[in-house]
């Protein structure tokens, strides 16, 4: 059987309980806003519904071979409303396409969580390693630069840039986003497995960065339901300790384009539109 032939294939529901105490280490894991957070889950807890549903696809037995390299390379989340803490939300997970390119298959794997969410993931898979990087020493454990936490903000004029916001992550930090988000993959804590993935070393999970910027557009907008949806874009990795930089400005009314760089290089660029 080839990978091409897991479209279409369903994996859940699997329920998913909105506990206090999932939230809140959810929040601590990525830095956001405790107080703000503790009757709701913040919208980057839209990662906990991904990956409890994506682990059954990246294991299936067909998927499985083709996942010695994986690259997350795009993002989208659509939100429809609040999350609750104390609900419990049924997740569901579907292969939605795949397109082989040579020994490369671009997939594209969707989820959905009842009313409160949509979201679409886009995946660069091979049984092949990646291009090695070279070898790089891994920082101490609890290494990292300045973390700034998201403050509350008017909503900017169009055309006017957002404040700065500085984010960086410990490889302690990455197994604690681990743990509170259900994203396991080697990649972000398993030097040797990173390496043999043609990295430099272990990376920050590219949905921890996008919660940096969730919480970049989400501090704009009050209440427990700041976004209806973000768009992003993969593009380079972090590596633990690197200092980062999340930045943007407003493209209209409820519009933002945000990204987050270190050392003046893009990693991730992101859309996103505000509610209210």
């Amino acid at each position: 059987m080839t990978l091409a032939e897991a479209a279409g294939r369903r994996y859940g529901p699997v329920r998913v309980p909105v506990a206090a105490a999932s939230v809140a280490s959810f929040v601590a894991a990525t830095g956001d806003d405790r107080q703000r957070w503790s009757d709701h889950a913040p919208p980057s807890y839209a990662a906990a519904a991904l990956f409890a549903v994506a682990p059954a696809f990246l294991s299936d037995g067909d998927v499985a071979p083709e996942t010695r390299s994986l690259i997350h390379t795009e993002q989208s989340f659509t939100w429809h409303r609040p999350l609750a803490v104390g609900e419990t939300i049924e997740a569901e997970g579907r292969v939605i396409e795949v397109r082989a390119r040579g020994p490369l298959n671009l997939v594209t794997f969707g989820v959905s969580a009842g009313s409160w969410l949509e979201g679409t993931s886009t995946f660069l898979m091979s049984a092949e390693a990646a291009a090695a990087a070279g070898e790089e020493p891994e920082p101490l454990q609890d290494a990292r630069g300045a973390d700034e936490p998201p403050a509350p903000l008017p909503f900017p004029a169009a055309g006017a840039a957002i404040p700065p916001m500085a984010r960086s992550a410990s490889r302690a930090d990455l197994v604690r986003y681990a743990g509170a988000s259900g994203d396991w993959n080697p990649l972000h804590w398993d030097h040797q497995a990173a390496v043999a993935a043609g990295l430099p070393g272990v990376v920050v999970h590219g949905l921890l960065m996008a919660s940096w910027l969730i919480q970049a557009a989400a501090r704009h907008s009050a209440g427990p339901f700041p976004l209806a949806e973000m768009r992003l874009r993969f593009r380079r990795p972090l590596r633990p300790a690197v200092q980062a930089l999340v930045t943007g400005s407003a493209t209209d009314g409820a519009g933002l384009a945000l990204s987050v760089a270190a050392d003046g290089v893009t990693l991730v660029s992101a859309t996103a539109r505000v509610t209210g």
